[in-house]
């Protein structure tokens, strides 16, 4: 479904295509031996080559390769088993080298696709034009001296990806929906981190607006936007310009722009670039990168299970809905720590304990999965307590409570506060006839006809056993008794 943007003449629709920047998880950098980690004093992650030295010579991280390679299989896109680098020349402070060394007519990965679910249970499927390798460039900052800005090479020759999606999106649901997806499936791979925070992947949103039925009109690039959320809000802010413009009868210029979240409105950084302003042609240091499919066949061999086929099996395998389901493959450590909870144990329990108190409690505490108190073992050997008959759902509540705040296992808990549940059914006959002896009133008003009450009295018996009866044992002699 289109996103309509409502105009004095009449409805527009939104054209949305998306160039992500995904830094590439190596530990040297695209050209050089340098170390591709994150942070570091400025400076201190360079090389000669980096530094853009006379006489430095790139040499290609065989490592890097792979990962593009692995990423393009998880989009099922098509392997080029021949590409090649080229120089795209242009001039900036950070870039001292005066070129960046990336792919243009021929890269490694041609056309794949990456398939999304909106809110309202659609699916669409959004086209991968092409993902090609290059080298990063370093960082300008500007906030360091009032009259000189400073450059840290540290990012300079880092190996990104640089994957172009087809202009098939049409509403900012849709772009928010693909960028989830698509750095989940890369997190999966363990080809990018997808820290979008660190700069790590980050998107240039290319937006155009036209009449239902027309040709496209011209697009507006809006350069490294770094959070989902400000994508979002990019595309919305720069489609109502640019219907703004042209109905007022004027014509959209293409340009790269900046979005401003502060001031919520994009502003223009410079004029579009083409190709022949970049003045590309192969890079005369590197051949053309030939990979063996045999190669190519190997690291497919060895991907993991993407969050497609693992919601599709989590559905068959345990049972449980689709919406569960896409929750807890959202994340690979979640699927995983879901998995060990619900290994042997009943699949639906679990996935209602880990999607409801679990991570409520990792929320409320502000942790992760990885430095939670309490492991999938943890929790699976409550479940265990309860599927058992030794605490009952009630318990179980204060038990988690009290591992999340100790770290103890839940049969511990149990044994040092005594909440083991009561299934003696002389303790519980006896705490039905004191309940019911407290409230002859409401005894009467159940045997005239009032049913309601008998949760009532399921209450008071659980309270008056300070809630360690067994609901089951509870209901049934409540059930004799009235």
């Amino acid at each position: 479904m289109s996103y309509v943007i409502e105009g004095r003449t009449g409805p527009w629709e939104l054209v949305v295509g998306l160039e992500v920047h995904a830094q590439v998880i190596s530990q040297s950098k695209l050209f050089s031996g340098a170390s591709a980690s994150y942070g570091g004093e400025p400076n201190t992650h360079v090389s000669l080559v980096d530094a853009g030295f006379p006489g430095m010579l790139p040499v290609i991280n065989r490592e890097c390769v792979a990962q593009a390679i692995r990423t393009g299989l998880g989009l099922e896109a098509r392997i080029n088993l021949e590409s090649r680098f080229d120089r795209k020349n242009y001039f900036y402070a950070d870039l001292p080298t005066g070129y960046q060394i990336s792919q243009f007519t021929h890269p490694i990965v041609g056309e794949g696709a990456v398939e999304i679910e909106l809110a309202d249970g659609s699916i669409r499927t959004i086209g991968i034009t092409r993902l090609h390798l290059e080298q990063d460039a370093g960082k300008s900052m500007h906030d360091q001296d009032p009259t000189r800005s400073f450059i840290d090479l540290n990012r300079a020759g880092v190996a990104l990806m640089e994957i172009v999606s087809e202009p098939d999106i049409r509403t900012p649901e849709e772009a928010g929906a693909y960028l989830r997806k698509l750095r989940m499936i890369l997190r999966y791979l363990g080809t990018c981190d997808g820290n979008m925070e660190e700069g790590s992947m980050r998107a240039d949103v290319n937006v155009s607006v036209r009449k239902a039925g027309e040709p496209f009109r011209t697009r507006c690039e809006i350069k490294n936007v770094n959070s989902i959320r400000y994508v979002m809000q990019a595309i919305e802010i720069e489609a109502a310009r640019q219907v703004e413009i042209w109905e007022s009868g004027g014509s959209v210029d293409q340009e790269t722009r900046l979005f401003d979240p502060a001031r919520g409105e994009t502003r223009s950084l410079r004029s579009k670039e083409d190709a022949h302003d970049y003045r590309y042609f192969p890079d005369p240091d590197l051949l053309p990168l030939v990979v063996e499919e045999a190669w190519v066949e190997s690291l497919a061999s060895f991907l993991p299970e993407l969050p497609d086929a693992k919601r599709q099996r989590f559905q068959t395998e345990y049972g449980i809905p689709r919406y569960d389901a896409g929750v807890l493959v959202a994340e690979q450590a979640t699927a995983d720590f879901y998995e060990t909870v619900a290994r042997g144990r009943d699949p639906r329990l679990a996935a209602n304990w880990v999607i409801g108190d679990f991570f409520a409690a990792l929320n409320r505490t502000g942790r992760t999965i990885q430095d939670s108190p309490i492991t999938a073992d943890g929790l699976g050997g409550m479940l265990d307590l309860i599927t058992d008959g030794t605490i009952n759902g009630k318990i179980a509540k204060e038990v988690f409570e009290d591992m999340l705040e100790t770290g103890e296992s839940a049969a511990a808990v149990v044994e040092r506060r005594g909440l083991r549940q009561v299934t003696d059914t002389g303790a519980i006959d006896a705490a039905v006839q004191s309940v019911l002896a407290a409230n002859q009133d409401k005894l009467a008003e159940y045997r005239a006809g009032k049913d309601k009450l008998f949760g009532f009295f399921v209450g008071q018996v659980m309270k008056a056993m300070a809630g360690k009866g067994n609901p089951a044992l509870v209901n049934e002699a409540l059930k004799k008794v009235l």
